[in-house]
C-alpha cells in the first residue's frame, strides 16, 4: 500500500473519531442539562436501584412513621390526604367531560378521549386544590416522602 493511501486513511479515520468525539461531547452534554432538571430523581435512587426490591408497605407502617417523626411525619401525612383530592378531582374530571362529549357529538372515540383526558387534568386541578387546602406549599412532601423510603428500607432489612 503507498504511503499516500495510507496517509488518506489515517485521515479518514481522524475524522471519524473526531466526529465522534461531537457527538460524544453533544451526549454529555445533553445528559448533564436533564440531570440537573431531574435532579430531584436522585432522592428515590438509594430505594428505586437496589438489587431486591423493597417489601411493599402497609398504611399502618406509613402511620407508625408519621408517629414516629415529628419533623417529615406530618408532611407525609398531608401528602398522603392530597391523594384523596386528585382522586376526586380525577374521576369528576373524567366523568364530566366524558359526559359534555358524548352529549354533543356522540363520538365514542371523542368521548373516551375527552374522559382521558378530563381524568388528567381533574387530576391536576384536584392537587392545586389540595395544595392551597391543605397547605403543602409550605412543606416539603419530597423530603418526606425519602425519608419513608429510607426508614421503611432500614427497617425491612
Amino acid at each position: 500500500m503507498s504511503s499516500l493511501h495510507q496517509l488518506w486513511l489515517n485521515c479518514e479515520y481522524r475524522g471519524k473519531q473526531e466526529k465522534l468525539g461531537v457527538m460524544a461531547s453533544f451526549w454529555d452534554s445533553y445528559k448533564e442539562f436533564w440531570s440537573e432538571r431531574f435532579s430531584f430523581l436522585s432522592n428515590y435512587s438509594n430505594a428505586i436501584q437496589r438489587d431486591r426490591p423493597l417489601h411493599p408497605w402497609t398504611d399502618s407502617d406509613v402511620d407508625q412513621f408519621i408517629a414516629l417523626d415529628p419533623v417529615h411525619g406530618p408532611a407525609l401525612k398531608s401528602a398522603r390526604d392530597a391523594v384523596q383530592f386528585g382522586i376526586t378531582g380525577s374521576a369528576l374530571g373524567a366523568a364530566f367531560t366524558a359526559g359534555y362529549a358524548w352529549k354533543y357529538s356522540r363520538s365514542l372515540h371523542g368521548a373516551a378521549l375527552s374522559f382521558l383526558a378530563g381524568g388528567v387534568f381533574g387530576w391536576t386541578f384536584g392537587h392545586e386544590i389540595a395544595n392551597h387546602a391543605l397547605q403543602l406549599y409550605r412543606l416539603d412532601t419530597l423530603a418526606a416522602e425519602a425519608k419513608f423510603l429510607e426508614w421503611w428500607k432500614n427497617k425491612s432489612e
